[in-house]
Formats: C-alpha cells, sequence, structure tokens
C-alpha cells in the first residue's frame, strides 16, 4: 500500500514538473513595418498565442491574421483581400521552430541570453524555413522573449501585382515580436 502511494506520488510531482517546462503566452505582440517614398505602414496583431518548452526549446506561434490592426481601414481591408493575404483562405501564420543553441538559455536565472532559433514559418499557405535570433530576458521567472528580422514578402507568395498598393508597400517588412511567458 505504501509502495503504491509512494509510486503515486511520484508520477504527479513528474507530472507537475514536466507542465511546468511548458509556457504559453496569450500576451504576444506582433508588428510589421513597411516603409517606401509614398507611405509608411505599421500594423499589430496582440491576438496571437505562443509557447515555449523550456526543456526541448520548442517555439511555436500561432497567428490569426486578421486581427493584424492598421491605422486606416483601407490598409486592412488591402491586407486581408484575396489579391494580398487572402486571410480568410489563409486565417492563421504559423512559426514552429526550435532554439538551436538552448544551453545557451539559463531559464532558471534572472539575466539576457540570445539564441538561435530555426524552423518553418508559414504565411499565407506556403512555408519556408526560417533562421533568426531571439532574446530572452529572465526576470522573477518571467520570460520575455523579443525578435526583430527582416521578411521577403514574395517568398511567401504576398505582392500585389498592379495599382496603387503594389508602390506603397514595400517588398521587405521588419517584423518585431514580443511574447511574455
Amino acid at each position: 500500500m505504501k509502495k503504491s502511494f509512494l509510486t503515486i506520488v511520484a508520477l504527479v510531482a513528474i507530472t507537475v514538473s514536466s507542465f511546468a517546462q511548458k509556457q504559453v503566452s496569450s500576451k504576444t505582440h506582433l508588428k510589421f513595418f513597411s516603409t517606401t517614398p509614398a507611405e509608411d505602414i505599421e500594423a499589430n496583431n496582440y491576438k496571437a498565442i505562443s509557447t515555449l518548452d523550456t526543456s526541448t526549446g520548442d517555439l511555436v506561434f500561432s497567428v490569426p491574421m486578421q486581427s493584424f490592426e492598421f491605422e486606416k481601414a483601407l490598409m486592412q481591408e488591402h491586407f486581408n483581400s484575396k489579391k494580398f493575404l487572402n486571410t480568410k483562405a489563409n486565417p492563421k501564420a504559423k512559426l514552429k521552430a526550435k532554439l538551436v543553441n538552448l544551453d545557451n538559455v539559463k531559464f532558471n536565472t534572472d539575466g539576457s541570453y540570445t539564441a538561435n532559433v530555426e524552423g518553418d514559418l508559414t504565411i499565407n499557405g506556403v512555408t519556408k524555413p526560417i533562421n533568426e535570433k531571439v532574446t530572452f530576458k529572465i526576470e522573477g521567472g518571467k520570460i520575455n522573449l523579443t525578435s526583430k528580422f527582416n521578411l521577403t514578402l514574395a517568398d511567401y507568395e504576398v505582392a500585389f501585382k498592379k495599382g496603387k498598393p503594389s508602390t506603397n508597400i514595400a517588398k521587405t517588412v521588419e517584423v518585431t515580436v514580443e511574447a511574455n511567458f
């Protein structure tokens, strides 16, 4: 009887500790910025969900594309249209990646750590490999992830073929990511 009880306690302890290693953030902010001689365009999305497994380095972001907010309603309409991102057909962007230098990040020790992320980014139904730097700031058990990188829209078959929008958006946009776990 004692042996059974100890086995159950051990299993519960192992299960609880494994759950503690997978962090989920609903406090994720993505921003993209485009600059051209015609205008600057910025969009923000606060509806993304991200998960980080601190024991394996697995990192996943799920981004509802229709949740990007623009300064002008017409920009948002163009962004979601069939001619650009067709967000009805492709409602989410997704990153499935892994920290390749996981040992460099001490998730249990306050500090700032740089890591490399490699994986697959899917936008507009197109999946491409991605390799970017991320910074982790650990403070009081809280994990903050930030990254900034450039994304070439044509790589994901995103482009206006003609008309005013084609000259108003840059071919490469700056993407900023922040997630608080």
